[in-house]
């Protein structure tokens, strides 16, 4: 995982490339390499990245890292959230994409158990 800077006039260049917009430095959003990109199929999509020691954290997909191997360039907000030096640059991570519709699914169940208790 590296630095991105999504707002204007930060070292991600210009607006993210799947919605037009610059992003606040305290969103949890990414950019991926290429590859991953898979030509914007994953705009908009969430990812769950883990650190080394396994704490999550969702992000979406904004931007393509043009140029990049194997590479989530994560924005600030992400890096301070797994207690990261930003000034390191680069942190080892996992990452997967995340079925936001098992989430969703969840989630409804929760509410009409709070609702209905059962």
């Amino acid at each position: 995982m590296t630095v991105n800077g999504f707002q204007q006039g930060e070292g991600g260049g210009g607006p993210a490339s799947c919605d037009g917009q610059y992003h606040s430095d305290e969103e949890y959003v990414v950019s991926l390499s290429s590859e991953w990109y898979a030509d914007g199929a994953r705009c908009g999509k969430t990812i769950r990245i883990a650190d080394s020691g396994n704490t999550y954290i969702n992000a979406m997909v904004v931007d393509e890292c043009a140029g990049c191997d194997n590479e989530v360039g994560a924005s600030i907000h992400i890096w301070r959230n797994f207690r990261l030096d930003p000034s390191l640059g680069q942190a080892d991570i996992k990452w997967s994409d995340l079925d936001t519709s098992t989430l969703r699914k969840h989630a409804m169940h929760a509410v009409e158990w709070f609702r209905y208790g059962s």
